[in-house]
């Protein structure tokens, strides 16, 4: 998913430029998320616009706001938004989520969110900024949601695993808890590595827990796999 485009059935997202290209973390969160009762959901980091496009696509009475730190991507997001069939229901905005304030609370907050801590930055400062977390860490997130959620509102994001637990201790100290758990295998021998999780206010001691292998045999997906993104890749009829 290195080019300078990806094509899915119903738009192109154009990447040149991007820090963070279109990748299977995205497309997974966009294509998973709930979208009962959305009429407003909230993007947070929204790059490319991706997943932005594929909630206006899901979501056909919805409005979505994307927002975005790193200038270049929040340029690149408008065209991609503006370019798709779904534009007039698309706000992209440079914007640090720390400070951004919005007219109404959102229904849904959506984001495939920087996660890396404490490790070794690359020398490129745009694609720091996009994976690293110094300005946005799990607590500063919650505290966001918090303030930008309708009370009855879900976030739904898409991270490691080995970060997981920091993530929901953070969601916890925000009144927030896991309500939907998805954990990602790549093929079903290998050990689980990105985990989908919903969040709801309010607290839950037994979550819904599921699996998604995504490939059934090398470079053939499975059925699960297929009937999450068939609506989005060209791949799969």
């Amino acid at each position: 998913m290195s080019n300078n485009y990806f094509k899915f059935k119903k738009f192109t997202i154009e990447q040149d430029g991007c820090a963070m290209k279109v990748g299977t973390d995205g497309c997974l969160l966009g294509a998973w998320f709930d979208t009962d009762n959305c009429r407003s959901i909230l993007d947070i980091g929204a790059g490319t616009g991706l997943i932005s496009i594929m909630a206006a696509q899901r979501c056909p009475d919805a409005y979505i706001t994307g927002i975005e730190i790193d200038p270049a991507a929040t340029e690149r997001a408008k065209e991609n938004a503006q370019k798709s069939p779904w534009s007039e229901r698309i706000e992209i905005t440079n914007c640090d989520i720390n400070i951004f304030k919005a007219a109404e609370p959102f229904d849904c907050i959506v984001s495939n969110p920087p996660y890396f801590s404490n490790s070794l930055k690359c020398d490129d400062e745009q694609r720091s900024l996009a994976r690293h977390n110094d300005t946005l860490t799990p607590a500063s997130f919650f505290e966001q949601a918090a303030r930008l959620l309708t009370k009855e509102g879900k976030i739904s994001i898409i991270i490691p695993c080995e970060v997981s637990d920091e993530w929901e201790l953070q969601a916890t100290f925000k009144g927030f808890s896991a309500q939907r758990i998805t954990y990602v295998r790549t093929t079903p021998r290998k050990a689980a590595k990105r985990v989908l999780i919903e969040f709801r206010r309010g607290a839950c001691t037994n979550p819904q827990t599921f699996e998604l292998v995504l490939e059934s045999a090398p470079g053939e997906y499975s059925p699960q796999a297929k009937e999450l993104l068939r609506d989005f890749y060209l791949k799969i009829e």
